[in-house]
């Protein structure tokens, strides 16, 4: 992977690597709800950056990190999109056998996924540093330098769209 590449490139790209790889990590966790996915992601963003080294300048890395976290976020949800609707149309309700448990589990994991990274983003953050992390709301009001009222809103906004979209109570 290395040859052919200075030290110096090495060199560099390890400290990037390790000053910004758990925030990008929990960046993309946050937007996804799925920390296989973010684990995944997040080494996408660093090959991508590895391909870029030549290019890079020290005062736009963060936000060019970020962006290719973001944009790599999208990309993944617009081709689960499509692979979704594809699904919808090629196994029409009605027409499958019925499922076992371990088949209805997967499925509310998938869904339960598919919710939580629907959820707006502010306020899916907010869920998961409560429901993941087990913040307090006035924990996480510090953190993102909100209003504890506000803490609660983007909550109360979070567990209305869950119960919406699967019926589920937390």
């Amino acid at each position: 992977m290395f040859s052919g590449h200075t030290g110096q490139d090495i060199e560099r790209f390890k400290k990037i690597f390790d000053a910004y790889y758990d925030n990008i990590r929990s960046f993309i966790y946050f937007k996804t709800g799925d920390t296989d996915l973010a684990d995944d992601l997040v080494q996408e963003v660093f090959l991508r950056i590895w391909d870029r080294r030549g290019t890079l300048r020290n005062e736009t890395i963060k936000p060019l990190l970020y962006t290719i976290a973001g944009n790599l976020v999208k990309n993944h949800f617009s081709r689960k999109k499509v692979e979704y609707n594809f699904f919808r149309k090629s196994n029409p309700p009605g027409t499958s056998e019925p499922a076992d448990f371990e088949m209805e589990t997967i499925e509310f994991e998938r869904l339960l996924q598919e919710t939580l990274s629907s959820v707006p983003e502010k306020s899916r953050i907010v869920f998961l540093m409560n429901r993941i992390e087990k913040l307090t709301y006035v924990e996480i009001a510090e953190r993102l330098q909100l209003s504890v009222k506000a803490v609660e809103k983007r909550m109360k906004t979070a567990l209305e769209h869950i119960r919406k979209r699967i019926g589920y109570k937390f």
